[in-house]
């Protein structure tokens, strides 16, 4: 075929052989009567590996060749292909939330522990539903099918235990059609199938494509031909969320394609937004204690199960596949740049072959064969890949082919590095698929040193390339530096606190790419401080570098996710790409994922400081030294005119949650009380899970109004808390519960904003 001879020119002897040694794998099969034929398809890097049909598409009542365009009853790959992804497209437009109850859709789904179901449960089999139901639930009508799955029994607590169950897609397509009005079959077709150009997809095929469809077996006398197997479809009118899809290889092959691309068309226009992607497709730890290693599942599709086997063993963990009863199997890799397809109509003509250990074979010899020839290490090597990897890591294992083609430009500091401490620099600059044109640097410079005020542009000597810095003249990218670039990539770690300035330069490269209709890129890493959130909302109406949307001063976000938020609320007309952090949790301390620690800024030295920073940090601006000069920057406050024996004692009294004060006397040798002793108080975190950086500092200003009222200059609080009547309350001293309740009351309509745009657990 043209493709394999494309392919033969690089690399002719594998290529064939491979081709060879399926070819007799098959033969094989179909010779033992495990089915009448078959296509087997695997595609690599942009191109057929093998493309190839065998056998028979039809062997009674007459035989028919196998041919490429052959359409099959993709049985349960329904689910994923139709199912999940139409669900995915209602998320993408924000009328479906995966962590919805089922009964907000599903009115009727209500009474006996369903109202605990959530959505995304169905699309991971964890919510306590059985396999199936009884064939006796569909025989007295449509109507009444309906009736009797809505009262299905929850058997388990949602969330704690997998069992693959058809009845959840039964319902999660119901939700889709209840949700759009249409048809699951309408809203697949429209929003699905033809946008990707799956002409030949879809429930119930027109009477044009029977003729191309492989038969299955003989019910009630008649050969299924066209109409599906599964039985409680057919008795849905063939169109019901776990099963009765009907496709072929290229279209399978589109679908496929626009998931390596992330979501995009071949003209780079978006289907699915890279985040609807990776909430599709991340895995899901459902079990820990099978016999084969924990079970884990994604939005839609099967990751490491039971039922996993016939993607083979050399796939990345990265891939995401699915089987169908009928015979059809398909697996993608985005690591590896593949997807692997077999199709086969195993059940015809007597209902007994058997396809899924030859599936697995096929996929383990291929993947195998590619990676061999392409000398690549194997991408489940644990010396390869660590247990958390931020953007940068996911990036790179893609061989960075999301940028391939374009002018790439770089927003990063020291604190840009891969899981070998590799900067996102040299990572990108070495990269044959990568035309690094610029860089960009943020407050502190791009080795992230520079404690001043103003930052010049440069030149990079070894790149040769301009060094924009955004902390100069301007804070935005300005449309000549963006003139000739394509995507500008943002990589640095942030602290998780509104006043860390290093957001506010994502904010306005996002939006000057926006602007400019540039893509822009976060290579996302994880929150160091927890998800936590807390303090005070900065006012709607209010806006500075060191608030730069209305967010509260601890966020408990990513980068990635704030970028989404701020394109969203600022209806900015662009969708960014997160290169998504793999294998993290946003309650996972930073000391349990493996990651360097390199101080994001000059003051910010250790990850307990870090985590102070949201409350010790909120008092900077006034009077007070918050430890900059010392080798406790933000873990000790003080002033000349401070008690720090007293104020300690106090704030002890005060039964703080997880921390510990200590009085200290500190001389700084710069910034604020510089060369002057000062006596202050050094804080001590004593449990981490328990402390709140935010009734530390609130509590801190309640006692220096207590025992310092005269001496203590509240009055530029509000440049960092950017919230008046928060700010004055603090200033009179008013107590911690209080404050508490009335940021509180904000909080919560935050929480709503943010778990919105969330990537992750």
């Amino acid at each position: 075929m043209a493709c394999l001879a494309a392919l033969a020119l690089l690399a002719p002897t594998w290529a064939q052989d491979l081709k060879t040694e399926v070819g007799q794998m098959v033969q094989e099969a179909i010779d033992a009567g495990d089915m009448p034929g078959a296509i087997v398809g695997l595609w690599h890097d942009g191109r057929w590996v093998l493309r190839e049909t065998y056998g028979k598409r039809a062997v009674e009542p007459a035989e028919e060749p196998m041919t490429i365009d052959t359409v099959f009853d993709m049985a349960s790959i329904t689910k994923p292909v139709a199912t999940a992804t139409s669900a995915m497209m209602l998320v993408q437009d924000g009328r479906l939330d995966l962590n919805a109850r089922v009964v907000d859709y599903l009115k009727d789904f209500t009474g006996d522990g369903r109202d605990d179901l959530r959505v995304w449960h169905l699309l991971t089999h964890s919510g306590g539903l059985i396999p199936d139901n009884a064939l006796s639930d569909y025989q007295s009508g449509e109507e009444e099918a309906w009736r009797r799955l809505m009262k299905m029994d929850i058997k388990s607590t949602p969330g704690s235990k997998f069992v693959y169950s058809d009845v959840s897609f039964q319902l999660l397509g119901k939700v889709v059609e209840t949700i759009s009005g249409q048809s699951l079959k309408e809203f697949s077709s429209q929003r699905v199938f033809k946008p990707l150009g799956m002409r030949d997809s879809g429930y119930v095929p027109d009477q044009q494509l029977i003729p191309r469809v492989a038969p299955t077996e003989a019910r009630k006398g008649t050969m299924l031909r066209g109409e599906v197997h599964d039985p409680r479809a057919a008795l849905l009118s063939g169109i019901a969320g776990h099963a009765g899809l009907f496709s072929t290889l290229d279209d399978l092959a589109l679908y496929a394609q626009m998931m390596l691309r992330n979501g995009r068309l071949p003209d780079g226009q978006i289907f699915m937004r890279p985040d609807i992607v990776w909430t599709m497709t991340r895995p899901y730890t459902i079990e820990t204690k099978a016999d084969f290693g924990p079970v884990s599942r994604t939005r839609g599709w099967d990751h490491h199960s039971g039922f996993s086997y016939n993607g083979g063993r050399e796939l990345s963990t990265s891939a995401f596949g699915h089987g169908g009863f009928t015979g059809t199997v398909l697996w993608i890799d985005p690591d590896q740049n593949l997807f692997f397809v077999f199709l086969s109509s195993r059940l015809h003509p007597d209902g007994k072959g058997s396809v899924n250990q030859l599936a697995g074979k096929i996929a383990t010899l291929a993947v195998k064969q590619i990676k061999d020839a392409a000398q690549k290490p194997k991408p489940t090597d644990s010396t390869t890949l660590p247990p958390v990897m931020t953007g940068i890591d996911t990036l790179a294992t893609r061989d960075f082919r999301d940028l391939a083609g374009k002018r790439v430009a770089l927003v990063t500091n020291q604190t840009g590095i891969d899981h070998q401490g590799r900067t996102t620099l040299s990572l990108l600059s070495s990269s044959k698929n990568v035309n690094l044109v610029a860089l960009f640097s943020p407050e502190h410079g791009i080795e992230g040193k520079l404690d001043v005020n103003k930052i010049s542009d440069a030149r990079d000597a070894t790149l040769n390339v301009p060094i924009y810095s955004l902390y100069g003249e301007t804070r935005k990218p300005k449309p000549e530096q963006l003139a000739g670039v394509d995507v500008l990539v943002y990589d640095i770690q942030d602290i998780g606190t509104r006043f860390y300035t290093y957001i506010a330069t994502m904010k306005n490269c996002l939006e000057a790419c926006a602007e400019q209709h540039k893509e822009f890129m976060v290579l996302d890493r994880p929150n160091p401080i927890g998800d936590r959130v807390a303090g005070p909302m900065r006012q709607l109406d209010r806006s500075t570098f060191v608030a730069c949307h209305h967010l509260p001063v601890q966020h408990g976000m990513t980068v990635g996710e704030l970028a989404l938020l701020f394109a969203r609320e600022g209806k900015l007309d662009i969708v960014p790409t997160v290169m998504p952090v793999r294998g993290w949790k946003h309650s996972d301390r930073f000391e349990t994922t493996g990651q360097w620690w390199l101080n994001p800024s000059p003051n910010m030295r250790t990850i307990e400081a870090a985590r102070l920073y949201p409350g010790i940090g909120l008092l900077e601006m006034t009077n007070i030294s918050v430890g900059r000069g010392t080798d406790r920057p933000f873990q000790w406050i003080g002033a000349p005119w401070m008690d720090g024996q007293a104020l300690s004692v106090w704030l002890n009294a005060q039964k703080l949650l997880g921390v510990l004060c200590v009085p200290r006397k500190m001389t700084p040798d710069s910034s604020k009380h510089s060369g002057v002793e000062c006596s202050g108080v050094q804080f001590v975190i004593s449990d981490i899970d328990t402390f709140d950086a935010i009734q530390l500092g609130l509590t801190v200003a309640r006692g220096l109004v207590q025992l310092h009222a005269k001496s203590w200059e509240s009055q530029k609080l509000d440049v960092l808390v950017v919230n008046q009547e928060i700010s004055n309350l603090i200033a009179a001293g008013t107590d911690y519960a209080e404050l508490s309740a009335r940021i509180e009351k904000e909080l919560a309509e935050f929480k709503v904003r943010r778990a919105s745009v969330l990537l992750y657990d």
